[in-house]
């Protein structure tokens, strides 16, 4: 069968943007990459990224398939019905469609719930007998080690940075975090060691970003693996969590021997009181500014994550979380708009209390939209305060005082931002 993958774009994706990331790749996607993978070689598959190509409608084939996050839904669903009117088979799955399979599935003839590696053989078997079923679920959470190497070659543009991922899940449980809160989300597992290795030694590109969850819930595991990767010559970016990176010197010198040029750290908060209605046990505010130093003592950068607009938050946070980010030594700060997706805890309480604004998915894209209404001020202080952050962080005194705190700042600041907005 002939198949085609499409990453559709957020609905507001400018041509100038569009034009931009067909020359660049900077942030390749994987998860279609992973399918791909994954697919039976008896069967043709392309891939369209349509934030930097343009679908063709007129493709003749057996079978789209769509993968999406909640900010690019509406466009998904387009893409859907317009194939499906032509008579092609379409095939929904990622965040969104497993979080409201209901909904999806007014749009495909079957959508994916949770993971697809496992299913999506299966699935294509069900499709050449003309069997397809509605639904498609894992009985079992997946078994990493099945899980082949990403294809690739499935992907356009030029591509700088090739994504990997060595565990999947994070036991933490924050209500409003999408990972944790998708089907199997909590459960810790991952891959062997030789495969990831094998694979990093297959990818082209110098520098890796690592999609897993956190690098940090399973030290001992992650050790293994960085001291596996010491002699691949490669450079990257993973996800930690604050508490054990500011506690396991072995973990960073490992990561640094291993290549690691920046962790990204979800802080989430300057205030302990929000942390812990959170139960993000790995977060101690007061422990920041100890963990920072550790990792830039073994020469890696730190890209620090807040988001605004929790119920603890008042309208001094803005101003507040600044003035901590110069103190910290962070190099890169990178500010978000909380945002309920569905299927999080934080969707439920917030759509019972009647607090959520617009259910218009195009909207929750965490950096433009405010879409509830915030305990302690109105969406628009939201809003306008995160702008401001960012304005402040950002301008030519802001980083000449964060530049003046740390010398790791300006050599690290292009890099994170291109992380940060592409």
């Amino acid at each position: 069968m002939k198949i085609l993958f499409i990453e559709p774009r957020t609905m507001n994706n400018s041509a100038y943007d569009k034009k931009l990331s067909n020359r660049f790749n900077i942030y390749p996607p994987l998860a279609l990459a992973q399918l791909a993978g994954m697919t039976p070689a008896k069967h043709k598959v392309e891939a369209i990224f349509e934030r930097y190509q343009n679908v063709d409608f007129e493709w003749d084939g057996d079978v789209v398939g769509i993968s999406c996050l909640t900010s690019v839904t509406p466009r998904a669903y387009e893409i859907a019905d317009r194939f499906r009117k032509k008579g092609t088979k379409v095939v929904l799955g990622g965040w969104h469609p497993s979080a409201l399979p209901e909904e999806a599935k007014q749009h495909a003839d079957a959508v994916v719930i949770g993971e697809a590696e496992i299913i999506w053989p299966r699935l294509l078997n069900d499709l050449e007998k003309n069997e397809l079923k509605p639904f498609y679920k894992n009985e079992t959470p997946v078994d990493l080690s099945c899980i082949k190497s990403a294809d690739r070659e499935t992907n356009q543009g030029i591509s700088f940075v090739a994504g990997i991922q060595a565990s999947r899940g994070c036991p933490m449980g924050c209500e409003f975090c999408g990972i944790t809160n998708s089907p199997d989300g909590r459960i810790f597992r991952k891959r062997p060691i030789d495969d990831v290795i094998e694979e990093i030694k297959s990818i082209r590109q110098k520098h890796l970003y690592f999609y897993d969850p956190s690098m940090t819930i399973n030290p001992d595991y992650t050790k293994q693996l960085f001291r596996a990767m010491q002699d691949l010559n490669k450079k990257f970016v993973c996800f930690g969590n604050a508490d054990v990176l500011g506690r396991d010197d072995e973990l960073l010198k490992l990561a640094s021997e291993a290549g690691c040029e920046t962790w990204f750290v979800g802080f989430e908060s300057i205030s302990q009181e929000t942390i812990n209605k959170l139960a993000k046990k790995s977060n101690k505010v007061e422990n920041y500014a100890s963990s920072i130093k550790k990792i830039h003592e073994h020469g890696m950068a730190v890209i620090g994550a807040f988001i605004f607009g929790f119920d603890t938050d008042t309208k001094d946070v803005f101003d507040n979380t600044a003035e901590m980010i110069y103190d910290l030594s962070i190099d890169i700060a990178e500010f978000t708009i909380l945002t309920p997706y569905p299927g999080t805890p934080l969707f439920d309480r917030l759509d019972k209390e009647g607090r959520i604004l617009t259910k218009d998915w195009s909207k929750y894209t965490e950096k433009d939209n405010v879409v509830f209404t915030p305990k302690n001020m109105t969406p628009y202080e939201l809003l306008d305060g995160i702008k401001g952050v960012k304005k402040k962080v950002n301008s030519l005194s802001g980083i000449s005082r964060r530049l003046l705190h740390n010398k790791f700042f300006f050599v690290h600041n292009i890099l994170g931002n291109l992380f940060q907005y592409i």
